[in-house]
């Protein structure tokens, strides 16, 4: 455990944004998987919209990075585009 009064501080605001940015990262892990138990292209294409979505509003409060969210994106997209 934390003895300097700064560290002790930044483990509790650790605490509170670990708690925050949970939901939000279980959200954007629960569309991902969503859209890859989807069988048909149609659905895929609108599992693919909400996934994004929900991927960007990550990156806008900050619980992911820029990259890492294209990155997701792109593989997705790319999924998206090798079905038939």
């Amino acid at each position: 455990m934390a003895n300097i009064k700064s560290a002790i501080k930044r483990v509790d605001v650790t605490r509170k944004n670990t708690l925050r940015n949970a939901p939000i990262k279980t959200g954007v892990k629960t569309t991902i998987r969503k859209f890859n138990e989807v069988d048909t292209k149609e659905n895929a294409a609108t599992a693919l919209k909400v996934a994004q979505v929900s991927i960007d509003k990550a990156v806008a409060k900050g619980v992911l990075h820029k990259n890492a969210a294209a990155r997701k994106k792109s593989r997705m997209t790319k999924k998206l585009n090798k079905m038939t």
